[in-house]
């Protein structure tokens, strides 16, 4: 401990011994931030190349129904039938919405 105390007095490694630490410490702060950023969320370069083949299958039947009401398309009576189909088909309808038509 005498060789950091004294540094200067010509025998020691001086304060360059910290330097080292202080590099892997960065390098090693450097490679988690590095990883927190991509392969933890799920946007490693291998993950992109085999989602590449796999499409988005686009808006839910749902939305796409709910839009076709809203902007006139469809009718109430339709919009409530084609419901009931989906629910029959997907499970995606809520149990006690059929009530409030």
């Amino acid at each position: 401990m005498d060789v950091l105390a004294t540094p200067w007095s010509g025998g020691g490694p001086g304060p360059w011994i910290l330097f080292f630490p202080l590099l892997w410490a960065l390098a090693v702060i450097g490679v988690v931030t590095l990883l927190r950023r991509t392969v933890w969320r799920g946007r490693g370069p291998w993950q992109r190349s085999a989602a590449a083949g796999h499409t988005d299958a686009g808006p839910s039947p749902l939305s796409v129904l709910g839009h076709r009401f809203a902007s006139g398309e469809i009718d109430e009576d339709e919009y409530w039938r084609r419901l009931s189909v989906l629910d029959e088909q997907f499970g995606t309808h809520g149990k006690g919405q059929e009530g409030a038509r």
